[in-house]
């Protein structure tokens, strides 16, 4: 198990309901008291066994009613439609927390702390996301709608530029810090408006972050 089952190496585009700067990163409570998040990611290379991920996307969306670590929540997963039978048995096993050491990744801490997992989506995921900009585009189907963009300085309007550094972090090292936008339908609905957004180079595997030198 670990790191030799699998492996993403990609960008991730995450928004929720708090504040900018999210409370979790920081192990506080959520601003609003309850979670709402959606989020996707684009595989550049990735693998799960011999079971090629390469250029394959995926989100979900989620909903806790308090603090994550209550639990009590609800997912919905989407896999990219282009992705084969055994691709989407390994992206789902990823996404589940499977194949991970306990606590290595942020796949298996949220599973642990879901009630009900809504059946798994298939279709065309449309995302373009790019870090160093603090931009993203996320649209799925009719069912999700979301984009991301920088923070402005309210006084000046110039795009302020802060960044999360977690060097013990079970989603990423480093992450750059944004707001957005979402219209989420389906299983699970909600609106989000000019709320917390990060934008992230993702490299992790079953035994967690892999720190980039």
């Amino acid at each position: 198990m670990g790191e030799a089952i699998w492996t993403i190496k990609g960008r991730e585009f995450a928004h929720c309901n708090c504040a900018y700067g999210c409370p979790c990163q920081f192990n506080a409570l959520p601003t609003r008291g309850n979670c709402l998040a959606v989020m996707g990611v684009e595989i550049e290379k990735g693998h799960h066994g011999d079971t090629n991920l390469d250029g394959l996307r995926f989100a979900g969306v989620f909903a806790w009613p308090a603090a994550i670590h209550l639990g009590h929540g609800e997912a919905v997963v989407i896999i990219d439609e282009r992705s084969s039978p055994a691709q989407r048995q390994a992206l789902l096993r990823i996404v589940s927390g499977q194949d991970t050491e306990p606590g290595a990744t942020f796949f298996q801490v949220f599973s642990s702390t879901l009630e009900k997992v809504h059946d798994p989506i298939f279709t065309k995921i449309d995302f373009e996301v790019n870090v160093e900009a603090r931009k993203a585009r996320l649209a799925i189907n009719g069912m999700v709608t979301a984009r991301g963009q920088p923070i402005l300085n309210p006084v000046t309007g110039n795009e302020h530029r802060a960044r999360f550094d977690l060097p013990n972090g079970f989603e990423y090292s480093i992450a750059e810090a944004g707001r957005g936008w979402a219209t989420i339908s389906g299983p699970i609905q909600f609106d989000l408006a000019d709320s917390h957004a990060h934008f992230v180079n993702l490299h992790i595997g079953g035994t967690g972050v892999i720190r980039d030198r």
